[in-house]
């Protein structure tokens, strides 16, 4: 880690109030160094990672972090704050602040060094020895694990008690602690092997340790990768009872050579058998949050007398665990907040599923509810039916039942999109080919001349229907799917289906899959024996759940779901004048507010809903104008505002806008993304004003639309096609006239004012503070 890290990037008195001020002071010092090209496209993406999840952690620690193309070489900078910086902990403000930054293409040998970064904060030793640092060279030597001749080998008391003085005793101090707390766990295993070659060779952090790793083959990636750790100087104790900093595999001392589970540093009573629980942590940068999870649930185990071995899923990627040691295990807990690869894996087990930072946070009682479910019988999807879902249920465990419809919601909406976007297009394409009697031709099976225009038409428009065929059935099907896994796919398909068969439609798509989803989780809370599990999912879940759905659709929900459907489509058929502008300049706030978010999905689907059907009403197809046209105003308004005025916008945006040019004139409203993260509180509102006026012009002006997607590229599809441009294009200067005024009124200080953000923070003295943008 010595090249990672030195004195001129740690700031033991940072004077940031916020999180935002102490990532640009931090920065700052990296552009100084040449290890950041452009400050302000770094913290960019520093802030895109921080809005997916609040980067402190108990303990008074924050970690900011992101992998960004401005990085050029791996890097930490270092800061220390007496007052505190809010990063969202739950105990208050970070005094400790790490600023992580990973080029794109980080190589796995510096990600394994940043998780041995991430692995040491969950050590009190350490972080107590960087608070008393008395300079910049001290606590730079701690971060790296610099060695030293003596004291890592001492035990804690005589560790901690050696020269304080300088970067030598706070290092001697930080490993002397780290070895005693190494060989005290390895001792408590009681593995005599494990004490005597883990211990000292540990402690004093040489990389050629024996106790780093077990002696199998199948120990091979976690002993490389417990070796990295020892030769960069890690000073957190090795887990007796879990992985490497891979989480391949046991520890030697700690597991057999055949793979089987770890003896836990705290056990039971000679001859019984302690309970084994294997986990998997991930995060969405995968550099730090995945292995302080690990370390922090490895530590837990230890003191609950548990076997846990943990498999870290980091952007170096991942070596699964040892399949004897999943079939061995009682329980499993997932930490995480992407997707745990290959999660059919621990199938039929107990498990608890909760967000990274819960694996931080509170390791002890995630280890006590999976004992618990454990006692109970309680078990996830039974073996040979992948638990994986488009929703993935990466939330922590207490979230809300509106956050997780919301989620279901959106598995069934994103499936149907894809659905949505072919069927309409084929369907307008039809349209303007053989003009709009096509939906009167025979059909193609008995007609059709290779030569004639309108059969091709007539081709592409019934190919189209039956892509609409399968809205309602997709929605529905993976609604199920994103709250029951795939044991919910039949009842919902079937339910979808029936909802088109009773003219129940869109909504009867959306009541249909949580009828299926709810219906196949009650089934699988049923106690099953072993014998029959592995019929369940293939005959007996469908069998039942769709006979229970069919008959609620049929019978008891499907006529009054039918009603307010057709009670829906007549109220959209009648708006005229004030009404209808007023619900266009609703769906273009909409559209604009979160830009490709779940309030931007809504209003999409609210529009797609309406002209899913082969002949749809003018209100809908109005309807359709108006969002496609609000959402491309976003993108369009920004790359114009870098355009007209660059000098209000950093190299990185001015580069971005180029792009919001071709994303904004195909409805792609994410291009207006990078903007909105980098500076929220103008562009947002900006968006949100261009949009409301776009939709509230396109209704008013009774532009229509056939096609669901497809943005300037679809506008011979549209009709009254040159009011619905002036519309867009009203919106766009709304947009950006705000923009551009809203970011005029910052007042820059007198440096920035003369050159641009970047260069004038790359051309600052080391050290100097940069002024925090408005």
């Amino acid at each position: 880690m010595s090249e990672m890290i030195t004195a001129d990037l740690v700031d033991l008195d940072l004077s940031a109030d916020t999180k935002e001020a102490a990532a640009r002071a931090l920065a700052e010092r990296m552009v100084a160094q040449g290890r950041v090209t452009d400050l302000d496209g770094f913290l960019a993406d520093v802030a895109a990672r921080e809005a997916q999840m609040p980067t402190g952690l108990d303990g008074g620690i924050g970690i900011p972090h992101c992998r960004s193309a401005h990085v050029t070489a791996p890097t930490l900078a270092f800061g220390r704050s007496a007052a505190g910086v809010d990063f969202g902990a739950a105990d208050g403000p970070a005094d400790l602040i790490f600023l992580i930054a990973a080029p794109a293409g980080a190589d796995d040998a510096h990600l394994t060094i940043l998780s041995s970064l991430a692995r040491q904060l969950m050590n009190t030793e350490f972080t107590d020895a960087l608070r008393s640092a008395g300079d910049a060279a001290t606590a730079a030597a701690l971060i790296r694990g610099d060695e030293v001749p003596s004291g890592g080998e001492g035990g804690g008391a005589e560790g901690a008690g050696a020269d304080s003085e300088g970067a030598e005793g706070a290092v001697s101090a930080a490993q002397g602690a780290a070895g005693s707390s190494q060989g005290a766990a390895r001792a408590a295993a009681g593995s005599s092997q494990g004490a005597a070659d883990g211990a000292a060779p540990g402690a004093a952090g040489g990389s050629d340790a024996p106790g780093a790793a077990g002696g199998s083959e199948d120990t091979a990636a976690a002993s490389a990768a417990a070796s990295a750790d020892a030769a960069a100087g890690s000073t957190a104790p090795a887990p007796a009872a879990a992985t490497g900093t891979d989480g391949s595999a046991p520890a030697q001392g700690a597991a057999g050579t055949d793979g089987s589970a770890p003896v836990p540093a705290a056990g039971p009573a000679s001859g019984e058998r302690p309970f084994r629980i294997v986990a998997v942590t991930s995060c969405p940068t995968g550099i730090a949050h995945t292995y302080m999870a690990a370390e922090s649930l490895e530590n837990a185990g230890r003191e609950a007398g548990v076997e846990l071995v943990v498999e870290t899923q980091g952007s170096a990627g991942f070596t699964r665990l040892n399949p004897a040691v999943i079939a061995a295990a009682d329980g499993v807990i997932f930490a995480h907040d992407v997707p745990v690869r290959d999660k059919d894996r621990f199938a039929g087990k107990p498990t608890v599923d909760v967000g990274v930072k819960a694996g931080i946070n509170r390791p002890a009682e995630l280890i006590a509810e999976v004992r618990q479910k454990a006692a109970r019988g309680e078990a996830s999807a039974p073996a040979h039916a992948p638990s994986g879902t488009p929703v993935e249920r990466a939330g922590d465990s207490t979230e809300g039942y509106g956050t997780k419809l919301r989620k279901w919601l959106m598995s069934g909406v994103s499936y149907m999109v894809p659905f949505v976007a072919a069927g309409g297009l084929l369907i307008a394409l039809g349209f303007a080919i053989g003009g709009y009697k096509i939906n009167k031709a025979p059909s193609v099976m008995d007609h059709f001349v290779w030569t004639q225009a309108d059969s091709w038409g007539a081709l592409l428009f019934q190919i189209g229907g039956v892509a609409f065929g399968f809205l309602v059935p997709v929605l529905a099907g993976y609604i199920a799917y994103g709250m029951a896994d795939r044991p919910g796919l039949v009842p919902g398909f079937v339910g979808g289906a029936i909802s088109l068969t009773i003219n129940a439609g869109f909504l009867g798509g959306l009541a249909a899959g949580l009828l299926a989803g709810g219906v196949v989780m009650a089934i699988q809370r049923i106690e099953i024996p072993a014998a029959l599990r592995g019929i369940m999912p293939v005959v007996v879940i469908p069998l039942i759940s769709s006979a229970i759905v069919g008959f609620l659709m049929f019978v008891v929900i499907g006529k009054p779901i039918a009603s307010a459907q057709k009670g829906l489509t007549d109220w959209l058929s009648g708006l005229t004048g004030t009404n209808a502008i007023l619900l266009g300049a609703l769906l273009g706030l909409m559209m604009c507010f979160d830009l490709g978010g779940p309030v931007n999905k809504v209003a999409y689907t609210f529009a797609t809903a309406g002209i899913a059907v082969a002949t749809p009403s003018d209100s809908a197809m109005k309807i359709m104008a108006a969002v496609m046209a609000a959402g491309m105003v976003p993108p369009l308004a920004m790359a114009l505002a870098t355009t007209m005025r660059g000098k209000l916008f950093t190299p990185t945006e001015r580069e971005n806008g180029k792009a919001a040019w071709v994303l904004g004139a195909s409805f792609i409203s994410e291009g207006a993304i990078p903007f909105a993260a980098a500076d929220p509180l103008r562009v947002i509102p900006s968006a949100m004003a261009g949009g409301a006026l776009t939709g509230a012009l396109s209704m008013g002006f009774g532009a229509t639309l056939r096609a669901p997607h497809g943005g300037i590229f679809v506008v011979p599809l549209i009709g009254n096609p040159l009011l619905y441009l002036v519309a867009i294009a009203a919106g766009v200067c709304v947009t950006t006239a705000l923009v551009v005024l809203l970011k005029g009124m910052r007042r820059p200080s007198p440096e920035s004012a003369a050159t641009d953000p970047a260069e004038q923070s790359a051309a600052a003295p080391k050290g100097t503070k940069q002024p925090v943008a408005a």
